[in-house]
């Protein structure tokens, strides 16, 4: 019992310590929070959704860097003139996983739905990616081949 008492301690000095770095936000935005903090999930869903309507914008998931690394703007161009200026990515067939397949597509395109990329997984060939750097290009076929998509570059 003393065991859970001091671990209550420790949990009530660490929001304390919390409460404490709050005091750096204005009076406004502290009382925001302290709303906004005792609604449920599903109020705050609502409320996401009023203030993405209201302002005129989207929770869109930030793009990850590419996986081969950075390169310099003449790496970049030189390797652009060697493999071809721009390449489109042809998916031709889903295989046996569809469901890594559509969500391969989703990472490519994240402006896709998840009805979209279902689609052009049952609609073959669809291309997947057009005009795309040839580095661009060959780094979403390389990730659709993973998901066991067959895929053609052009």
């Amino acid at each position: 019992m003393k065991q859970r008492t001091k671990n209550l301690k420790e949990v009530i000095i660490m929001a304390n310590d919390k409460k404490e770095t709050k005091k750096d936000l204005p009076k406004a935005v502290e009382k925001l929070v302290d709303e906004v903090s005792k609604l449920t999930v599903v109020e705050l869903s609502q409320l996401v959704d009023a203030l993405q309507d209201k302002l005129g914008v989207s929770a869109m998931p930030v793009a990850a860097a590419p996986a081969g690394g950075a390169t310099t703007e003449a790496e970049g161009a030189t390797e652009d003139t060697a493999a071809g200026a721009n390449q489109t990515v042809i998916i031709t067939g889903a295989g046996e996983n569809k469901i890594a397949v559509i969500k391969a597509i989703r990472e490519i395109d994240q402006n896709l739905g998840l009805k979209e990329a279902k689609d052009m997984t049952e609609n073959l060939p669809a291309e997947v990616l057009k005009d795309a750097k040839a580095e661009d290009a060959t780094a979403a076929a390389d990730k659709l081949k993973a998901a066991g998509a067959t895929v053609e570059l052009k």
